[in-house]
């Protein structure tokens, strides 16, 4: 398929065929031959099966678990195609893995993120279009031009859908996320709640207050990332203390590491709404609470009108 300034293809690593066959349904389009193996030894190897020369390559994958091996793929992906001469390579990275790891948590600790946007940057690629970044400042450790796409409209649309706007409240789980929250509360017109939360150690956090009003409404919890899940289950605890009639959860990244699957389906949690930005696990699809938008629309999109040289902002608008 061609658009302004010649071929598009699609190229997908391990990490989330499925999303990625998604887009490619999206923009009618196949995706590119590549075989994407391992040694005896478990190191990566990597076959482009096309001719790419000249084309705009648009590499689908995320760095969620296993992350090094993902990211390695990444690299490798990227590599494979400047040497079979592409024209423009983006990585597409629906979840950036160790964004977590933003800044210095303490002395002598590694910047990560910025780690990683170097390898991305110097394996050759052009461009990086990613999805609800954990902190916003990882697009400056990129020396490319970089997307941060949105999955809030996604989010809007299912909520939409599903409940009585007059009687929800949107909460942020911590102070960190409340920009976030402010702004799908500004698009469905709802009143904005916030968990002041004191996390001890790493993995584990606890709820002290609620600032603002939720008795009698219908709560939705919304934050980039999920992994323990024991932020959710303390928040929804919390708030169903104050009066909350329900709780609900919107979360972008379902990491869900070690039991967080089962901590979810024991809570207080009507309902933990992820997307697919991450693969779900079996644990994910066969639990009773949590289910899974596609977000594989949102990106077909954004590749779209990048591959025009067109506006990708205007889709948040």
């Amino acid at each position: 398929m061609s658009w302004k300034n010649g071929s598009v293809k699609l190229v997908a690593g391990n990490s989330n065929p499925e999303l990625a066959r998604g887009i490619a349904d999206w923009l009618k389009m196949p995706l590119t031959k590549a075989s994407v193996r391992r040694f005896a030894d478990n190191e990566v190897f990597v076959e482009i099966q096309e001719n790419v020369r000249g084309s705009d390559v648009y590499i689908i994958q995320s760095t969620s678990f296993p992350t090094n091996d993902h990211l390695m793929e990444l690299l490798i992906i990227t590599d494979a195609l400047r040497r079979a001469s592409a024209r423009r390579i983006t990585a597409v990275i629906p979840y950036f893995g160790y964004a977590r790891q933003d800044r210095k948590a303490g002395g002598r600790t590694p910047i990560s993120a910025k780690l990683v946007a170097n390898l991305i940057t110097h394996a050759g690629t052009d461009r990086v279009m990613t999805l609800d970044l954990h902190a916003g400042q990882i697009q400056g450790f990129f020396d490319i031009p970089t997307d941060n796409l949105f999955a809030s409209p996604v989010m809007v649309r299912d909520i939409k859908e599903r409940f009585d706007l007059s009687k929800v409240a949107v909460v942020s789980p911590d102070v960190g996320g409340v920009v976030r929250a402010r702004g799908l509360a500004k698009r469905i017109n709802a009143p904005l709640a916030i968990i002041d939360k004191r996390r001890e150690r790493a993995g584990e956090s606890e709820v002290m207050n609620v600032i603002g009003e939720v008795e009698g409404y219908t709560c939705i919890l919304i934050d980039d990332i999920v992994d323990s899940g024991g932020t959710l289950v303390n928040a929804a605890d919390a708030l169903l203390a104050n009066g909350a009639k329900d709780v609900y959860a919107y979360i972008t990244h379902g990491v869900l590491s070690g039991g967080a699957c089962a901590r979810i389906n024991s809570s207080k949690l009507k309902e933990l709404v992820i997307t697919d930005s991450i693969q779900p696990t079996n644990a994910v699809c066969n639990s009773a609470n949590i289910r899974t938008l596609s977000i594989a629309s949102l990106i077909a999109e954004a590749i779209g009108r990048t591959a025009s040289e067109e506006s990708v902002s205007s889709l948040f608008d």
